[in-house]
């Protein structure tokens, strides 16, 4: 029978935690302020972690790459420091990428909410 809350699971909050803290108070780069952490996901063998961003205030494509090569070439630094925090025997890499699904819920609720109002103004 499978934990509830796994290992991965518990590694992959803190990491997400740290990361936030990390993001307000050591980095120096104002386009990291933009963004939030929504989710963290951890390899079994923690040896690799895709950490996923979003931001309601990036306005366009190129913006949002600009800001995951940012990261990405950052990665080493937030490693480190989060070496300096947490106590495991190795980090995980850090891998950034760009969270969809809240654009895609935002798209599909607006649907939603399109399809209830021409129904709405449909029935006699």
């Amino acid at each position: 029978m499978p934990k509830d809350y796994s290992r991965t699971e518990r590694i992959a909050d803190l990491i997400q935690r740290e990361l936030s803290l990390i993001m307000q108070r050591e980095s120096q780069d104002p386009r990291f302020s933009l963004i939030t952490f929504s989710a963290v996901t951890v390899t079994r063998d923690l040896a690799h972690a895709k950490v996923y961003i979003t931001s309601y205030q990036i306005n366009g494509q190129e913006k949002l790459l600009e800001i995951l090569r940012a990261l990405n070439k950052a990665a080493g630094f937030f490693r480190s420091t989060l070496a300096s925090r947490i106590k495991l025997r190795t980090i995980p890499q850090l891998t950034f990428v760009y969270d969809e699904s809240i654009e895609y819920g935002t798209r599909l609720s607006s649907l939603i909410d399109e399809v209830v109002k021409r129904d709405s103004t449909d029935e006699p």
